[in-house]
């Protein structure tokens, strides 16, 4: 053996010493010296530590991967607990409950807490305490989560110039319905979205997209616009008649292209517009608003325009399959009110269609006189009890006329109870559940009852 070869083997030994096994990082990767700085990693080659680095074939020899404990059948060492002091072990706690402490400093702890109680109980406080920062539900922020804080901004920030009362759920839910549109992408503008409505007893429905959607709003909050002085969306747009069916067709009709998310920007000023005017009016909820074949006072037209958001916003939200919640409470009761004092002109209205049900001949009671009477009560959000006139003379005209003189619902002529869900009796009033279907609590006269489901419905329109 030649004293280069003894240098070898020695050097060889030492790097098994240093690494704990022959091939550890520890030791030199190269012979002769590391590649890299100062040093080429070749035999031969500067920087080296002048060796030749040739084994017995007179290549260079490369270490083979170190062979794992367990995969070498070696025993694993014992692992002997650090000696430490008790304030150590106990700010080291933390560490071991991250499983960031050696296996010494692992062992000295857990050898401690099983003598020492307070350093136990502190130990299990961390280790459950780690398990909460781990938890593996979804990071992505929870999508009604606009929805929520802008209803807190809603409720507890108070505009700069006082909107009126009878104003505040037109305000929210357009609020909240341009709240959606910023979230939707360029392609759900032109996602497929059915209108849904009650007309003759039976279901009704036009499609169109979400842009379609808005443009139908824009247009039908047009004859509130044009009632504060506003100008009308349609611009040179002519439309048969003002009923809101009629206004939306001929907008639809006469754009040259699809409505696109273009339609945002003018629904959104005309709405902002609508809340401020209404504003700057002071007393003038009893100002009429046209709908063509009806009217209703400025306070009832914006409770009307902000169930019809509300409602198409849900329609739009199911078609992009965005969650949406119900208005606020006592904006769902107002809405809820509205429908409840329209039903009486409904019945009417049905009576003299030959819609009612076959064979019952109302008692018509004289104006402001008690007559036979449904209690209507709702339940959950936005729920209180109505006595609904079943025989009123009055608001004949149409179903949406609303304060005609007529008779006055009492509880000492009520023939028939309905209970219902707030939502639930909104969604019938829509035109989104066939009354047949409504889950309602019944009790008392059976045709009376259906009179007042089926009248329910006949409110929605397109």
């Amino acid at each position: 053996m030649t004293a280069h070869d003894e240098c070898d083997e020695n050097d060889e030994e030492t790097a098994a010493d240093m690494s704990g096994g022959p091939g550890d990082l520890g030791g030199p990767a190269v012979p002769g010296g590391a590649a890299g700085i100062g040093g080429t990693g070749v035999p031969g080659g500067s920087g080296g530590s002048g060796r030749s680095g040739e084994g017995d074939g007179g290549g260079p020899r490369i270490p083979m991967p170190r062979v794992s404990v367990e995969d070498g059948g070696r025993t694993l060492p014992d692992v002997v607990p650090a000696v430490l002091e008790h304030h150590v072990l106990t700010s080291l706690l933390g560490a071991w409950a991250l499983a960031a402490c050696s296996a010494e400093e692992a062992a000295a702890v857990e050898e401690h807490i099983g003598d020492c109680a307070a350093c136990a109980d502190e130990a299990l406080r961390l280790r459950e305490a780690v398990t909460l920062l781990q938890r593996p539900e979804s990071l992505d922020l929870d999508p009604a989560l606009r929805t929520r804080v802008l209803d807190g901004c809603l409720e507890r920030r108070p505009p700069r110039i006082p909107v009126p009362e009878w104003a505040t759920p037109y305000d929210a839910e357009t609020a909240r319905l341009d709240a959606l549109l910023q979230d939707i992408g360029d392609a759900d503008w032109h996602t497929p979205v059915r209108l849904r409505w009650f007309e003759d007893d039976g279901p009704a429905s036009r499609r169109t997209t979400v842009a379609g959607v808005l443009a139908h709003l824009l247009t039908v909050d047009g004859t509130v616009a044009v009632a504060l002085g506003l100008a009308d969306p349609m611009g040179d747009v002519t439309a048969p008649s003002r009923v809101p069916a009629a206004r939306t067709e001929a907008y639809w009709r006469a754009s040259h292209y699809p409505p696109t998310r273009l339609v945002r920007a003018p629904w959104r000023e005309q709405s902002h517009g609508i809340v401020r005017t209404a504003s700057f009016t002071g007393d003038a909820g009893g100002m009429p608003v046209s709908y063509g074949d009806f009217e209703l006072p400025l306070r009832d037209a914006m409770l009307d325009r902000a169930f019809e958001c509300w409602v198409h916003a849900e329609d739009i939200a199911e078609a992009v399959d965005y969650p949406y919640e119900p208005p606020a409470a006592r904006h769902l009761n107002r809405m809820i009110d509205l429908a409840a004092r329209m039903l009486p002109g409904a019945l009417a209205a049905r009576r003299r269609a030959g819609l009612a049900t076959p064979g019952v001949r109302p008692h018509l009671v004289p104006a402001g006189q008690p007559g036979r009477s449904l209690r209507l009560e709702i339940e959950g959000s936005g729920g209180g009890e109505w006595l609904i006139p079943l025989d009123s003379p009055g608001a004949v005209g149409s179903p949406g006329a609303v304060g005609s003189p007529g008779a006055v619902g009492s509880a000492d002529h009520e023939v028939a109870h309905v209970a219902l869900d707030g939502v639930e009796f909104c969604r019938l009033a829509a035109g989104h559940v066939p009354p047949a279907d409504a889950a309602a609590g019944q009790l008392g006269d059976r045709e009376a009852i259906r009179d007042v489901l089926f009248a329910a419905a006949s409110l929605s329109r397109m």
